[in-house]
C-alpha cells in the first residue's frame, strides 16, 4: 500500500500516477487518508464487482458465476393468504 501526504502529490503527481499503476495510491491530508487514486483499469474492475440487483438479474447463470463478491440471493416463498368475500 502506497501513501503519499498532499504535498508530495501535488510535487509529484508523474511519480503517483506510475505508482498508481500497481496498486492503489492513498493520499492523506493532515496525516488522515482524503482521496485514493487508482488505475483506470482498476477503476473499471470496481465498477464490475458493484452491480446493482437489477443488473444481477438480467445477468446469464454463466455471467453471474464469474461473478466473486459474496453475494447471494435467498430463495423467497410465498405463503397463500386469506381472502374475506
Amino acid at each position: 500500500m502506497t501513501i503519499l501526504t498532499s504535498r508530495d502529490f501535488n510535487h509529484n503527481v508523474s511519480k503517483a500516477k506510475s505508482l498508481s499503476r500497481s496498486e492503489p495510491v492513498f493520499i492523506t491530508d493532515r496525516g488522515t487518508p482524503s482521496h485514493v487514486l487508482l488505475s483506470y483499469q482498476q477503476y473499471e474492475l470496481l465498477l464490475k464487482k458493484t452491480l446493482s440487483n437489477i443488473d444481477r438479474l438480467s445477468m446469464s447463470i454463466q455471467e453471474l458465476s464469474q461473478i466473486e463478491d459474496g453475494v447471494e440471493f435467498e430463495r423467497v416463498h410465498f405463503s397463500e393468504r386469506q381472502v374475506e368475500l
